[in-house]
């Protein structure tokens, strides 16, 4: 489906085409445009809008006695001359409603030569079978680059308070543009008018924006933008992986990265659990100022949302509105695997084709960065080159990486690293994860504030002591995992353990 714009509808009519359906979720956008193309054509005026509440009205007066929407097809069609209406809830009466579906037929072949324009919207791509032949469907997206560009363009010049935030901070504007991307101009005019009423300044303007973008993503229900960053300063180990990280930085430049120029395709990371994947994805979102934008598999195939295939393809089409961004896919084994997929069939090879077809053909800035922790579940397809520019192991820290994660949680807490003996902590944590270190310094933090004192070194070797880390309730899934891995994935710190 093409993208809704006056110039395409404007070119559509001027071919013969009468009737259209278009795909959106603003009415109010849809309107402006369309009525905007009817400006551009001779003697068409202002479009008529039928709703079934109020019937036809134009520029505010209400035709009456056409709240029927047969009634108000019969006189959209005996109207004489040019004339272009908007209909906005026929999908929802067309379904199981043969007289209705005929009567729009009906008004399609009588429109042609007559200069009637008639377009329908709908929140979904679902038309009745016998329309398909008369009907154009487009699609509306969200504002492009250039056009939320434009807008906050004439914000600026109406907001002095913006304009010189903008002028004493260079970046700032490009800044908001990015923050603007996958809001509608309502969304993004409504944040900036937040921002005006609060006491904050101008250049908070960014987090507003992406604020506002979390509330509607999340309402989506499908995904999830995460706006609690971490930088690399808050990883232990994974050299590799910051390396990797850094030579693209060094390559495309941070700045080009966030406009979206040379960013990478994508990252696969596996490894045991609790050993820092996530941390990492939420790194590269930081590193490289991106907004990160979480899809959990399994509410793909929750089926609140429609069908898997469905759900999946509103997730892509989301994170290209808010491109450039880093959309991070949670447990990808979860929702593509090996099990079945192709003897089966049914949806699962459908979200599998789905998937490699946007990941082979996708154009927008989307850093994909998928973890998993049963890699041995996904289909070859996914893991031959050209899918992910590469595909990481992370495994257990080693002593040099425990000893780094101990100081960052201790630091955390404010608490004077020379009262600890690192060495000793790091060697008596042998085979721990990530996060197991990490929770057993909360834990120990939790007793000595629980006993009105400082947190010490005999806390933490009492928690240590108290711990029976993953690397022995599940040896020999972990050792499956590192066989696997082994000359098959890139190690996340220099070699395996």
């Amino acid at each position: 489906m093409e993208n809704l714009s006056p110039q395409l509808l404007v070119r559509f009519i001027s071919v013969g085409a009468t009737l259209f359906h278009v795909v959106t979720c603003n009415e109010r956008r849809v309107e402006r445009l369309i009525t905007l193309a009817a400006a551009r054509i001779k003697g068409m005026g202002s479009p008529l809008v039928w709703t079934c509440t109020t019937g036809l009205s134009r520029d505010g007066e209400v035709l009456p006695d056409t709240s029927d929407p047969l009634k108000a097809l019969d006189f959209f069609m005996s109207h004489p001359g040019p004339l272009m209406a908007i209909f906005k809830d026929i999908p929802y009466l067309w379904r199981d409603n043969p007289v209705l579906i005929r009567k729009v037929k009906d008004m399609a072949c009588a429109s042609r030569g007559r200069g009637k324009v008639a377009v329908i919207l709908g929140e979904e791509d679902r038309i009745p079978a016998v329309l398909k032949e008369e009907i154009t469907t487009l699609t509306q997206d969200l504002p492009t680059v250039e056009e939320i560009r434009a807008f906050l363009g004439q914000v600026r010049e109406q907001d002095p308070t913006l304009a010189a935030a903008c002028e004493c901070e260079p970046g700032l504007f490009e800044r908001l543009v990015v923050a603007g991307r996958g809001l509608d101009l309502v969304d993004l005019e409504r944040a900036l008018r937040m921002l005006r009423l609060s006491d904050a300044h101008a250049t908070d303007a960014v987090r507003e924006l992406l604020e506002n973008k979390r509330r509607i993503i999340q309402q989506s229900g499908i995904m999830e933008l995460v706006l609690d960053y971490a930088g690399c300063d808050q990883l232990g180990g994974m050299e590799n992986l910051k390396h990797w990280l850094k030579r693209r930085e060094n390559a495309f430049g941070v700045d080009a990265i966030t406009s979206g120029i040379g960013l990478p395709k994508g990252v696969l990371i596996m490894g045991i659990a609790g050993c820092g994947k996530s941390l990492f994805v939420k790194a590269i979102a930081a590193e490289w100022r991106l907004p990160l934008i979480r899809l959990d598999m399994s509410t793909v195939y929750g089926g609140v949302f429609g069908t898997p295939e469905v759900s999946l393809n509103t997730a892509f089409r989301t994170a290209e509105a808010v491109a450039p961004c880093v959309l991070w896919i949670d447990e990808i084994e979860a929702g593509i695997t090996t099990h079945g997929f192709k003897s089966e069939g049914g949806s699962a090879s459908r979200v599998l084709g789905s998937f490699l077809t946007w990941m082979q053909e996708k154009r927008a800035p989307v850093f994909v960065a998928a973890t998993a922790n049963a890699i041995e579940m996904l289909p070859a397809e996914v893991l031959r080159k050209g899918r992910f520019d590469e595909i990481f192991y992370v495994g257990l820290p080693e002593a040099a990486a425990r000893e780094e994660i101990f100081r960052i949680h201790l630091e955390k807490r404010g608490l004077d690293l020379s009262g600890f003996d690192i060495p000793l902590l790091a060697g008596s944590t042998k085979g721990f994860s990530g996060a197991e270190i990490e929770q057993a310094v909360h834990s120990a933090a939790f007793e000595a504030l629980a006993d009105r004192r400082v947190l010490t070194q005999q806390d933490l070797m009492i928690m240590v002591s108290r711990t029976v880390p993953l690397s022995i309730t599940m040896a020999e899934q972990i050792k499956r995992i590192e066989t696997w891995a082994f000359k098959r994935a890139v190690p996340a710190s220099g070699k395996f353990t």
